[in-house]
Order: C-alpha cells, then structure tokens, then sequence
C-alpha cells in the first residue's frame, strides 16, 4: 500500500504545521499542539518505543521545542525540514555519549509518543563544548 503524493505532503503540514486537510482533518481541536519536541537517542527508540527509550542523558541536555507552523519546519515534496537549525544544549566536562538518532515527539519529558524518528547520519559524539545540531538539510520523507 502506498499514499499519494499529494496526500503524503498533506499528512506532513497537517502534523508539523497544523494545516487542515480538507473534509478529512481540521487542527481547531479543543487543544491541538503548538509544539513538537525533538529529542536525541543513543540508539534506535524503534517502533514500540517512546520518546525517552534510549534519550540521551548528558549533564543539560533537554528536548528541543520547535514551532509547529511553517516558520518551525519546511514541508515540500512529501518532505519535511526544520525550518532552521535545532540546536540541544553543549555538553559539559565529563559527558561522552554519541547520539545516533532523533524523534519528534509531543511532550518536553517523559515517555510519550514518537510521531517520526530515524537515524542521525553522520553520528553526534557529545563532549565538553560540543553543540548537537540538526540542520535545515536533515530531513524526514513520507512514502
């Protein structure tokens, strides 16, 4: 089975936008999310995980919230983008662990629900002074 393309970059602006999609899905609910949350992992959360499976636990390290509007990620061509660079916190003295993948996720803690995840390529190996950075280039695909 498979989505149109058409539909597939609906179903993108509907999650990372709150675009309706017409005569099947309206955003205006009670207390649709104004934000989703980015985490890091040190390995694949997978499918049955949730956003705090495998999360990085480095000394300041928080989920990043990002917008959830056009002006917080790009979608075009059945593919979405931050719309700039998500940065986490620096590491600090002492920490030394590699991200390998990412979630978007609904909540800033706890073990919630992952809307997409996948693979960090290449790697971030988090130390004294290091940035982890998703760049406007890193993107997730509908298909």
């Amino acid at each position: 089975m498979s989505k149109g393309n058409t539909f597939e970059n609906d179903l993108l602006k509907l999650i990372f936008n709150g675009d309706t999609i017409a005569n099947i899905a309206d955003d205006a609910g009670t207390s649709p999310l104004t934000n989703l949350f980015v985490s890091l992992h040190t390995a694949d959360p997978g499918e049955a995980g949730t956003q705090d499976t495998s999360e990085c636990a480095y000394t300041n390290y928080a989920r990043v919230s990002v917008a959830r509007t056009s002006g917080g990620w790009t979608v075009s061509g059945n593919s979405v983008s931050p719309a700039a660079n998500i940065d986490f916190a620096d590491g600090t003295t002492g920490d030394s662990e590699t991200a390998t993948h990412f979630a978007v996720g609904v909540a800033s803690t706890g073990a919630t629900k992952i809307l997409y995840s996948g693979a960090l390529s290449p790697t971030i190996s988090i130390a004294d002074g290091v940035t982890p950075r998703i760049t406007t280039s890193s993107t997730i695909t509908e298909d």
